[in-house]
């Protein structure tokens, strides 16, 4: 019966044997300051977070800018087409009325128009004959001696062909027609 014991004693002489342990110089376990579950919820957002949205925000705010300059441009753009469209339907206009009025011009200063309302209206004739005065200098003014005698016989024919024309209206109107 001597057993009983026996197993304690075997165990003291194991511990005994073995070598004791020297404390090591650094401890088992590591201390880390700040960690934990909950150490992220304390820390807030980080900072890689943070410059990632404002990289964001900026770009879309450059996007923004970016896209109202370009409405801004093209509304800028179609307000001046459409100025120029309305000058040019105003020149068009002006010509127009500039042509009208060219064709009336025209028309009142009619030589035939003004020698029928001077005959007409107001009893007036055509000459006969007429004087043509020409001042020119010495040199030329041989010259135009010469154009004056030919422009005077010029002249002499018409003379004799308005009082033939006079005398015919004369007639005709006299007749009533």
């Amino acid at each position: 019966m001597n057993m009983y014991g026996a197993e304690a004693i075997e165990f003291e002489e194991q511990l005994e044997s073995r070598p004791m342990r020297q404390p090591e110089s650094h401890p088992a376990f590591e201390v880390v300051t700040g960690g934990g579950l909950d150490s992220r919820v304390r820390a807030g957002v980080s900072s890689e977070f943070l410059a990632r949205v404002k990289a964001v925000v900026a770009g879309a705010v450059i996007i923004f800018v970016l896209g109202t300059l370009r409405v801004a441009l093209t509304s800028l753009t179609v307000a001046q087409l459409s100025s120029n469209a309305q000058v040019r339907e105003e020149i068009m206009s002006f010509e127009t009325t500039n042509d009208n009025l060219r064709v009336e011009r025209s028309l009142m200063a009619s030589a035939t128009r003004i020698d029928r309302i001077a005959t007409q209206n107001y009893g007036m004739i055509a000459p006969a004959s007429f004087d043509v005065i020409i001042i020119e200098p010495e040199a030329e003014a041989e010259e135009a001696e010469a154009a004056t005698d030919e422009a005077a016989a010029d002249e002499a024919v018409e003379g004799e062909t308005s009082a033939e024309d006079e005398a015919f209206d004369a007639e005709q109107q006299a007749i009533g027609l």
